[in-house]
């Protein structure tokens, strides 16, 4: 999803609470990896892993200069053999120690193999995000959280990839610009389509 596009769908979701909700859980996300120069973990659940999200965050770490962004992707079924970025398995959530953020992504329930993982990195100091459908267990861990009630329970009918879109280009956006060069056309592109869709404030 192209910078217009999310221009369009932030203006359509106007007067609701996704473009607030979506820009201070990614607001969270950038404060959390740039002091510690990255230790950005993300991981989904045995039966959805997050690769759009990864693909997006590592676009929106080059756009706008800010490699800190740039996740790690945990796989639940990650094999020796596999390529250096695609091998990571949840071992490495068990290593996580302070100063590094884990990003869990669910569409559905994490299951107690990934909740028991999580639990041990919060205690070993990692930050804990989550972008879900609201699993108590899950959000009881999490030290930020973003639901995104599935079916009828979203009256906008937006689902978890959608917001997804929302949180890697708002993640991207609000990190400082390249020390360097002229600021691409697409990032200026966004930021005055930002300025004249924003909805007055709102309290939520």
């Amino acid at each position: 999803m192209d910078a217009v596009r999310v221009a369009l769908l932030r203006e359509v979701l106007a007067g609701t609470e996704w473009p607030g909700a979506t820009r201070r859980f990614a607001g969270v996300l950038r404060s959390s990896v740039l002091p510690h120069g990255g230790g950005l973990l993300l991981v989904g659940t045995a039966e959805y892993e997050p690769w759009h999200l990864a693909a997006h965050l590592v676009d929106e770490a080059a756009w706008s200069g800010t490699p800190e962004l740039t996740p790690t992707l945990v796989r639940h079924g990650a094999r020796p053999g596999d390529p250096a970025h695609l091998a990571v398995g949840l071992g490495r959530i068990e290593a996580a120690r302070r100063g590094e953020t884990l990003l869990v992504v669910a569409p559905g329930a994490p299951g107690a193999p990934l909740l028991e993982r999580v639990y041990d990195a919060r205690r070993a100091g990692a930050l804990i995000l989550a972008l879900d459908s609201g699993d108590r267990e899950l959000h009881a861990m999490a030290h930020e959280a973003l639901a995104v009630p599935p079916g009828p329970g979203c009256d906008t009918g937006l689902d978890l990839d959608t917001v997804q879109h929302l949180v890697s280009a708002a993640t991207g956006e609000n990190s400082l610009p390249a020390p360097r060069g002229r600021r691409r056309f697409t990032d200026r592109l966004s930021r005055l389509a930002d300025r004249l869709t924003a909805p007055p404030p709102a309290r939520w």
